[in-house]
C-alpha cells in the first residue's frame, strides 16, 4: 500500500496540463524587477545605487541578519532605480530595477554546466556557498536554507526528506526538474548528506509521477542510505508536518519543527540550486516556473530569470485568453491573485496559473450547516469554521487558544465547504492579526 499522511486532506483535479513539457529557456527580460524581500524574515540590505553598473550574480542586497538571505543581480546591466512595486499579494514592496544591458553577450548565453560528481568541499565551506548564494526554500516556503541547516548540537539530526510531492494541481515545475536534472539533484542530496554528517536520504514522490519515481529508484539503486518512497497521491502531503509523517510516521509537534523528531526537509528545487552553489558556484538566480491553465494555447515550463515580469511569461505562452478570470502567483489552492501583470518572478514563484471566469467563480457564501467537512479534511485538525467566527467577532485570544497560528493555509476547508465560506480568507486575516496582538 502506497503511504500517506492520516489526518485530513483532499484529492482535488490535478489538471498537470504540462507534465509532459519539457523546460524551456524564457528569453532573456529587458528590465528585472528584484525585490529585497524575497524569503521569510527580515528583508534583505540594498548594497547598490541607481546607475550602478552590476553583473550577473553579483550581490545586489545583502543579508540583514540570521534569518535573511542575500539576493544577486540576475542579469548585467544597469539599476536604473531603487522603487517599489506590487507584489503578489497586492502589497508595495521596495526593489531594484535593472536594465538588461543588451550588448553583454552573457546576458544571453544559455551555459550548460558539466555534471560534477566529486565533492570536494569540508562541510562548512559547503554550509558558506549555500549561505552565500542567498539560497531558500523553493517550495514556496521561501525559509532561508541555511538557517534550516544550522542544526543545535542538541537536536538529533538522523533524515533528510526530499520533497518531490509537488501537489498543488497544475503545478509541474518540481515534476520536470526532477525528470531532467535527476542527476544534480542526486548530487545535491550527496552534498547534504556530506554536510550535516548523516547517512539517510528519502525521496518521497507522489504516485501520479510514476516516471520520474522509475527515474530516481533507477539512480538510488547502488546509493546506500538514498532511497525513493512512492506516494499515494493527496494534498496537502508537500507540508513539511504531513510529508514526514507519511514517509516516517513522526508526528511533528504542534508547534515545532521536523527537527524536533530528527528531520529536515528540502524541496527538490532547492536541492538543484544547493548543487548549482556548491559545484558551480551559481547563485539563485533563476528557477523553474510553470505556466499553465486550460484555455492557454501553449501552457509551459520555463527556466525564469528572478525578477522577470509576470507579463513577459504570458507573452511568451500566446497571451492571456479573453475570458480569463484570474491569474494566479502559486496552485490554485495556495496561490495569490496578482494584481499587477508587471509583478515580477520571486525565489518562491512555482507557477503562473490563468484561471476562467467559470474556474474562479465562487458560490454565494450562505450560512454555515455545520456539516463538519471543513474539520474532517483540515490536516492540522482544527476546526476552520470556528476559526473564521472568532475572526469575523475579532475574539484574537480565542483564536490564538484554538491553534489558529498553526494553520498551513493549504485551502482544504474552502474547497470542501458547501455553504461556499471563505474560510482560509477569514483565518489568513486571523493569523494576522492574532499575530499582530501577541507581539504587542
Amino acid at each position: 500500500m502506497l503511504r500517506t499522511f492520516s489526518k485530513g486532506g483532499i484529492h482535488p483535479a490535478e489538471n498537470k496540463l504540462t507534465s509532459t513539457k519539457e523546460i524551456k529557456r524564457l528569453e532573456t527580460p529587458k528590465m528585472v524587477y528584484v525585490p529585497i524581500s524575497q524569503h521569510i524574515g527580515i528583508p534583505s540590505e540594498i548594497v547598490v545605487v541607481k546607475k550602478e553598473k552590476v553583473a550577473i550574480g553579483q550581490v545586489i542586497a545583502r543579508s540583514a541578519g540570521f534569518v535573511s538571505a542575500n539576493i544577486h543581480s540576475p542579469v548585467a546591466g544597469i539599476v536604473t532605480k531603487i522603487d517599489k512595486i506590487f507584489d503578489c499579494r497586492g502589497y508595495q514592496i521596495q526593489c531594484i530595477v535593472i536594465k538588461t544591458d543588451a550588448k553583454d553577450p552573457s546576458n544571453f548565453e544559455d551555459i550548460v554546466y558539466p555534471l560534477k560528481k566529486k565533492i570536494t568541499l569540508p562541510p562548512q565551506e559547503i554550509l558558506k556557498y549555500i549561505t552565500d548564494s542567498g539560497i531558500v526554500g523553493l517550495g514556496g516556503a521561501t525559509f532561508p536554507t541555511h538557517v534550516k541547516l544550522n542544526v543545535n548540537e542538541d537536536k538529533k539530526l538522523d533524515h533528510i526528506i526530499i520533497n518531490g510531492v509537488e501537489c498543488e494541481p497544475y503545478l509541474t515545475a518540481d515534476h520536470r526538474l526532477m525528470l531532467e536534472r535527476a542527476d544534480e539533484i542526486l548530487i545535491g542530496i550527496k552534498i547534504l548528506l556530506h554536510a550535516l554528517h548523516i547517512g539517510k536520504a528519502i525521496i518521497g514522490i507522489e504516485n501520479n509521477k510514476k516516471n520520474a519515481i522509475t527515474l530516481f529508484k533507477k539512480l538510488t539503486k547502488n546509493e546506500e542510505g538514498i532511497s525513493v518512497v512512492a506516494l499515494a497521491v493527496k494534498y496537502p502531503q508537500g507540508g513539511e508536518k504531513q510529508l514526514v509523517k507519511a514517509i516516517l510516521n513522526r508526528e511533528v509537534p504542534k508547534n515545532g519543527l521536523p527537527i524536533d523528531v530528527g528531520v529536515i526537509v528540502h524541496n527538490v528545487g532547492t536541492i538543484y540550486a544547493i548543487y548549482q552553489a556548491v559545484q558551480h558556484n551559481k547563485p539563485l538566480i533563476e528557477r523553474v516556473v510553470t505556466v499553465t491553465g486550460k484555455k492557454l494555447k501553449n501552457p509551459s515550463n520555463f527556466w525564469v530569470k528572478i525578477g522577470t515580469p509576470v507579463s513577459d511569461l504570458l507573452e511568451a505562452v500566446g497571451g492571456v485568453p479573453e475570458d480569463t478570470r484570474k491569474i494566479l502567483n502559486g496552485g490554485p489552492m495556495m496561490g495569490k491573485a496578482i494584481k499587477k501583470l508587471n509583478t515580477p518572478i520571486t525565489k518562491g514563484t512555482s507557477g503562473i496559473i490563468l484561471l476562467s471566469d467559470d474556474e474562479s467563480h465562487r458560490g454565494e457564501s450562505t450560512s454555515c450547516i455545520r456539516c463538519g467537512q471543513c474539520v474532517y479534511v483540515c490536516p492540522m485538525g482544527l476546526e476552520p469554521h470556528l476559526l473564521m467566527n472568532l475572526t469575523e467577532k475579532h475574539l484574537w485570544e480565542k483564536t490564538c487558544a484554538e491553534d489558529i497560528m498553526t494553520c498551513i493555509e493549504c485551502g482544504s476547508c474552502s474547497y470542501v465547504c458547501p455553504s461556499h465560506r471563505p474560510l482560509l480568507d477569514y483565518i489568513r486575516f486571523g493569523k494576522k492579526l492574532t499575530n499582530e496582538c501577541k507581539t504587542k
